[in-house]
């Protein structure tokens, strides 16, 4: 005698297919987690990485980035918060922005923070206009010039002479080796890693940055990088 078997029960049928059905989920939910996880770890591990700083291109600075030396002298400190309260900020009241190149007029006016006084080559327009500041004031190169030329504000120092860099400092990059300089920063700080090389950071205005390696400079690989040790 033959028998037919039985179908489950709809309700046990039911639990089967949503036991079945969550454990793919969670299955699916691991592999992407892993994915995910995987890509960052790459991510973090290819980024340059400055003191506190987040993803190395100093967009994203944490609490610890932000942090200032309070040993440095009253004038570097008034620099440097200046800095630190404004890399990111897109508009000036008192000096206006220029555009996609305001790096030289937000790095001139970190120097005005820090007691430096117009003169008749560098000043600003009182106006707001950024196009109405002086060459020296907005032009890497004009700049750079100016200072080469008022060795009373600050002296001219190589790559390779690092170890005197000193937060405050200016940072210029020249980025074709062309002998024109390209952007201007701010030294934000200084370290010497285990390997006892020293590394350079940075911050100003385009790009937006804060603490970021003078060493990070991807899309131009020719790069020159010198530095003007600020008196005072």
């Amino acid at each position: 005698m033959s028998t037919t078997p039985q179908r489950p029960a709809p309700a046990t049928y039911l639990r089967r297919r949503l036991v079945v059905g969550g454990a793919a989920i969670v299955v699916v939910a691991l592999v992407v987690w892993l994915i995910v996880w995987l890509v960052a770890a790459a991510i973090a591990a290819a980024a340059p990485k400055g003191p506190g700083s987040q993803g190395g291109d100093g967009s994203h600075p944490n609490a610890a980035a932000l942090e200032l030396d309070p040993e440095l002298p009253a004038p570097v400190l008034r620099q440097l918060e200046y800095v630190r309260d404004r890399w990111d900020a897109d508009s000036s009241e008192r000096y206006g922005v220029l555009g996609v190149d305001d790096c030289v007029n937000f790095t001139s006016q970190s120097l005005i923070e820090r007691g430096w006084e117009v003169d008749e080559e560098w000043w600003y327009s009182e106006d707001g206009d950024a196009y109405a500041h002086s060459a020296a004031w907005r032009s890497s190169t004009i700049f750079s010039d100016y200072l080469a030329a008022h060795p009373e504000r600050a002296t001219a120092l190589s790559d390779a002479q690092r170890a005197e860099v000193k937060p405050g400092d200016i940072v210029q990059f020249d980025w074709d080796d062309s002998g024109d300089r390209d952007h201007t920063a701010v030294v934000t700080a200084v370290r010497e890693g285990d390997d006892g090389e020293i590394d350079v950071y940075y911050g100003g205005h385009t790009d937006a940055t804060w603490d970021r390696s003078v060493d990070d400079h991807p899309k131009h690989p020719e790069t020159k990088v010198y530095y003007w040790s600020v008196a005072g």
